[in-house]
């Protein structure tokens, strides 16, 4: 088991540049004007919270597969991570590059289950790291509920695409 001041930081390093490309998804593809004019549900977060709080999760979830990445055994688990880290990225320009809703739930649908087999495989190895992971689900658990409502508050919206 890892402990933060035995951890490889490079490779932390290393994973927190993968989040950061997943990242820049959310760069180049803003909410913008099309979402703002979208009905949505009462519990959509401020949008100031969005940076915050993916800027936490990429942090936990690039240290605990740096906990991860190294130990004996862990190929299905950085598996389940590049799975999760790839749907994490395609969602953004999907949602609202494409502005496709439904694919879009359909894409977050597949990303909760990637997240949350992430910290399945992570818990067996390291159970911090799976903990770190905690957040994650919680926060794409929010994200699929939220495009659901969104999807299902403007269905003009979403046949138009």
């Amino acid at each position: 088991m890892c402990y933060l001041g035995s951890m490889d930081w490079t490779l932390f390093l290393l994973f927190l540049l993968a989040c950061a490309g997943a990242a820049a998804t959310g760069v180049l593809f803003q909410p913008g004007k099309w979402y703002e004019t979208l009905a949505k549900p009462g519990f959509t977060p401020p949008n100031r919270a969005f940076p915050v709080v993916w800027t936490v999760l990429y942090i936990l979830i690039a240290l605990a597969a740096a906990r991860v990445a190294p130990e004996d055994g862990s190929g299905l688990a950085m598996g389940f991570f590049a799975a999760q880290l790839a749907f994490n990225a395609v969602w953004t320009p999907v949602f609202f590059g494409l502005h496709k809703m439904k694919t879009g739930l359909v894409i977050m649908g597949i990303l909760w289950l990637a997240v949350a087999g992430t910290l399945w495989q992570f818990w067996q190895i390291d159970v911090i790291a799976g903990l770190m992971f905690v957040p994650y689900l919680a926060w794409v658990s929010v994200a699929f509920a939220l495009n659901a409502s969104v999807w299902r508050l403007n269905p003009e919206r979403a046949a138009a695409r």
